[in-house]
């Protein structure tokens, strides 16, 4: 995105909240002041998001919220998200699939995000919407909180293994969450390949560097994808365009239908995957 505006000629102020919404708002408010013609705003959950739309529909300035939306329809932004729940269905279904062959119910497990965030909210219901049906291949499901915290997400996914070990089938929320997952099931003998015993049918949901690797090396089987790329692109247009038509509060929403990247199509679809095209800075 930042490449985008700078081929555009743009001046671009960047702040980063270090997942700190009240920041996040100071930080809007300073560009408020600044004068900027419009704001782009990841926010740090749906109600901040609320609170910067209305800051900027006060001020007349045009925003955009990218990748998570806000938790209610007021106030006027252009919204650009992906469809959580049916990438996040996409998924399960072929971990559905996968599990189908085992001849046999099944124990499925869910990493659950924050769900004061409406990502994670839909993810949860693309993965209860699979569960749901089919009543012939899966016991109860196993709701681990995570909070989005790893630590947290660790924590709670040891107590959950100890107590039920023989889950069959676990889905996270978010792929960032796949260390502390393995940290967890290593131990257990459950940190396996497909094909091998032990293997737990697994998958998530984002579309990042980690999970590349791991469906590559066989370790997991789906993750569903956002199309960043995509999202950046439309966004970047839509405001672009109401800034130059001098409109300050256009409202739209922009939906990445996104796909699951899996085993089985991972030759023909990983270039699609934005995780398995940028290498992190770190990396």
């Amino acid at each position: 995105m930042g490449d985008s505006l700078a081929a555009a000629n743009a001046t671009v102020i960047e702040h980063n909240s270090n997942e700190d919404p009240n920041r996040q708002l100071e930080q809007v408010r300073d560009c408020i002041t600044q004068g900027v013609d419009g704001i782009i705003v990841i926010p740090e959950d749906g109600s901040s998001a609320n609170t910067i739309i209305k800051e900027a529909n006060d001020a007349d300035i045009p925003i955009g919220i990218f990748n998570r939306p806000p938790a209610s329809e007021d106030g006027a932004a252009i919204i650009s998200v992906a469809d959580n729940r049916d990438v996040a269905a996409q998924t399960m279904q072929y971990l559905a699939d996968e599990a189908t062959k085992l001849g046999r119910k099944v124990q499925p497990l869910i990493m659950v995000g924050n769900l004061s965030d409406q990502n994670a909210v839909q993810r949860r219901n693309g993965f209860m919407d699979v569960i749901e049906a089919n009543p012939d291949l899966f016991l109860a499901p196993i709701e681990v909180q995570t909070n989005w915290d790893a630590a947290t997400g660790q924590s709670n996914l040891q107590a959950a293994m100890q107590a039920n070990p023989n889950v069959d089938v676990l889905f996270t929320s978010s792929d960032f969450l796949f260390p502390q997952i393995q940290a967890v099931l290593e131990p257990l003998g459950k940190w396996k390949p497909v094909g091998q015993e032990g293997h737990v049918i697994m998958g998530g949901l984002d579309g990042d560097n980690r999970a590349c690797g791991l469906i590559e090396s066989g370790y997991v089987d789906a993750t569903g994808v956002q199309d960043l790329f995509s999202e950046a692109s439309a966004m970047l247009g839509a405001l672009g365009a109401a800034i130059e038509k001098g409109e300050t509060d256009p409202d739209e929403t922009i939906v990445d239908p996104g796909f699951a990247l899996t085993a089985s199509n991972f030759a023909d679809r990983s270039q699609d995957m934005w995780g398995c095209v940028i290498t992190p800075p770190a990396s």
